[in-house]
């Protein structure tokens, strides 16, 4: 018996419920584990059949990852590298996007291609070159030479060309005939208009940078310029002995701002998901 149209919307809808119910489970579930671990003790970290709610949370643990690593200039290095990053980021990318989208100069659609030839090359690869300059400049061992290779993004860029495509042509028209400038039809028209996409930018930027790894592992040496990411690693101990409880607790800490930034900008963050990443 073929069901009504109705009734056929509403299965397949409730299919796609369940589906992205799985899936959301499949990224929540190792979130709850590790705030559950972070609260017990080592012994019963490893406990089978194990518990997901610990029968005695051990609070301790939280205050134990303060006591153990210099946290507070851990959490200052990470807030002054990815604010850095993501203000410079935010810049950078909407003014190429809207110069890509808007802006007529001859070669611009293979200078376009080339800028997102880049995102096909492992950072991996770039990294020797990059360190080589960062020590011929003097800024091994500093913030700054996590900072300035970063200053540009060819995926931000992207994201505001395509957002940029999308605004009426007309509006620069019509500031031009009354006599406006390219830097003034971007500072005061499409700039304001683009929150959307710039909020997309910076949670995703944020995100990225805040639990990067790998460069400051091959940038920085000492101790008081570690970011949080990198920081963490010392509460594992010598040959991995540390508390595991002690060390996910410090990986909650860590992820506590990224969710903050995530909340706070959700609504244009999900707006510029939707209505600038394609034309």
């Amino acid at each position: 018996m073929r069901l009504p149209h109705a009734a056929r919307r509403r299965a397949w809808r409730g299919a796609g419920l369940a589906l992205l119910a799985v899936i959301a489970a499949g990224f929540v579930l190792p979130i709850l584990w590790t705030v559950s671990t972070s609260l017990r003790t080592p012994a019963e970290s490893f406990s089978n059949p194990p518990q997901w709610i610990p029968l005695a949370p051990v609070w301790e643990n939280y205050t134990a990852v303060f006591e153990q690593v210099p946290l507070a200039t851990f959490f200052l290095n990470s807030v002054i590298v990815t604010g850095a990053i993501v203000a410079l980021q935010l810049i950078t990318s909407t003014m190429s996007g809207y110069a890509f989208a808007l802006v007529r100069f001859r070669g611009k659609g293979a200078v376009f291609a080339m800028v997102l030839a880049t995102m096909m090359v492992p950072a991996q690869t770039t990294i020797i070159p990059i360190f080589i300059l960062i020590r011929y400049l003097g800024l091994a061992d500093n913030l700054s030479s996590l900072i300035i290779p970063a200053i540009g993004g060819a995926f931000g860029t992207f994201l505001m060309r395509q957002y940029f495509l999308q605004m009426p042509g007309e509006l620069a028209e019509a500031a031009r005939v009354d006599g406006a400038s390219n830097w003034q039809i971007f500072a005061k028209i499409y700039a304001p208009i683009a929150l959307p996409p710039m909020a997309t930018l910076a949670v995703l930027t944020f995100s990225g940078y805040w639990n990067e790894f790998f460069r400051p592992l091959i940038f920085l040496q000492s101790t008081n310029n570690f970011t949080l990411p990198l920081g963490l690693v010392s509460l594992q101990g010598n040959f991995g002995t540390g508390s595991i409880s002690i060390v996910l607790a410090g990986v909650v800490t860590a992820l506590i701002p990224s969710i903050a930034i995530f909340l706070l900008a959700q609504k244009y963050f999900v707006e510029g998901i939707t209505t600038g990443s394609f034309r």
